[in-house]
């Protein structure tokens, strides 16, 4: 069993920076995909970013790309989002997910473990 615990939300303005962390227990190691999605009020759940499990390759939602960036250290069992220039539209809740498989993906279904989820809120 794996379990994840989200850190670092909060309330910032827009143009500012927040950096989101994910703490991984269990059985992770660099044969475990990793991903960050959200879920803003009244809206489904969607992609923000993923990496794989050796960390060489990532993929982002067109809306976060050039503004987020994703990274891991298997060593300390951690994801990492780092998170400029933030806009009002980022506020959502944010979730860790973890895949039982190396590769990234950015389809919802295909993640077998999440986090309880991190509040993000963007003021204009």
């Amino acid at each position: 069993q794996v379990q994840l615990v989200e850190s670092g939300g909060g309330l910032v303005q827009a143009g500012g920076s927040l950096t989101l962390s994910c703490l991984a227990s269990g059985r992770t190691s660099s044969n475990y995909a990793m991903g960050w999605f959200r879920q803003a009020p009244g809206k489904e759940r969607e992609f923000v970013a993923t990496i794989s499990g050796n960390g060489g390759k990532t993929d982002y939602a067109d809306s976060v790309k050039g503004r987020f960036t994703i990274s891991r250290d298997n060593a300390k069992n951690t994801v990492t989002l780092q998170m400029n220039s933030l806009k009002p539209d980022d506020t959502a809740v944010y979730y860790c997910a973890a895949r039982r498989a190396p590769f990234v993906t950015a389809t919802m279904i295909r993640y077998d473990y999440w986090g309880q989820g991190t509040q993000v809120t963007v003021s204009s």
